[in-house]
């Protein structure tokens, strides 16, 4: 369905005179790796469609299949409300200037609001003309190496995508995966804790006396800090009857 019909939920990305169908193909999979899928091209140098395109999609192909090709710039993002271009460079532009994180935030803003939103990357050699960021509301700058800011078209491509699914609450910041098991209840912990004191007190471990209380508390204070799931208190109980059996052979 085109962008005509259909209110956008995402971005399009607008890859603007770009030159190598490779690096069309790299953009098409970075966005789909986060679920853009609206790419529009602007007047690509080796004309359209770009077999090398299709060949570096690599499973990214619809991408390619639903671009809309303009001859210009103001043809591709004449229905959009709000404009973001990309570029490393001071163009002497009075512009608001934004991280690739504030401007995806306000782009999902804008889109929640009905409106659409596109974001400019610019041909791999030079990147975008003054022209071309004059028709843009604002400006994406990525904090890069000021000695080396040169980014790829599709890597630009990837951080911007990577940005817009962290502003829709696409991203998981911290997880653990429990490989099928669950976390200690605090009965478990405490038989554990248990068994290993009675079994160190057997070996003369919380000693001298005077000591023994506060090596007790630790013990009981280790135990309580760790993340410890049902695997892990079955494994320690076992290591520790694995340890008392050997010393029992030992000692025959």
């Amino acid at each position: 369905m085109s962008d005509a019909v259909e209110t956008p939920r995402t971005p399009a990305f607008v890859l603007v005179r770009p030159q190598m169908g490779e690096n069309i193909g790299a953009a098409a999979r970075a966005m789909l790796n986060f679920g853009l899928d609206r790419m529009r091209i602007v007047a690509p140098r080796d004309g359209w469609p770009n077999q090398s395109a299709v060949a570096m999609a690599s499973g990214a192909g619809r991408v390619l299949d639903a671009a809309q090709l303009s001859d210009d710039l103001a043809g591709s993002v004449g229905d959009c409300a709000f404009v973001f271009a990309t570029t490393a460079r001071s163009r002497d532009l009075t512009k608001p200037v934004m991280s690739p994180e504030a401007a995806m935030k306000l782009a999902a803003e804008k889109i929640a609001e009905g409106q659409r939103v596109a974001v400019l990357f610019g041909p791999e050699r030079a990147g975008l003309e003054n022209e071309d960021i004059a028709r843009a509301n604002a400006i994406i700058s990525v904090p890069v190496n000021p000695e080396f800011p040169s980014l790829n078209l599709a890597q630009c491509v990837l951080l911007t995508g990577y940005e817009w699914m962290r502003a829709t609450g696409g991203v998981t910041h911290d997880v653990t995966e429990m490989a099928g098991t669950d976390w200690a209840e605090g009965i478990e912990v405490e038989r554990l804790a248990q068994h290993y004191e009675e079994r160190l007190d057997d070996a003369g471990f919380f000693f001298p006396e005077h000591k023994s209380q506060s090596m007790r508390t630790n013990l009981r204070n280790m135990w309580s800090r760790m993340p410890l799931t049902r695997a892990d208190v079955q494994m320690l109980h076992g290591m520790l009857r694995q340890i008392i059996r050997g010393r029992g052979r030992d000692n025959q």
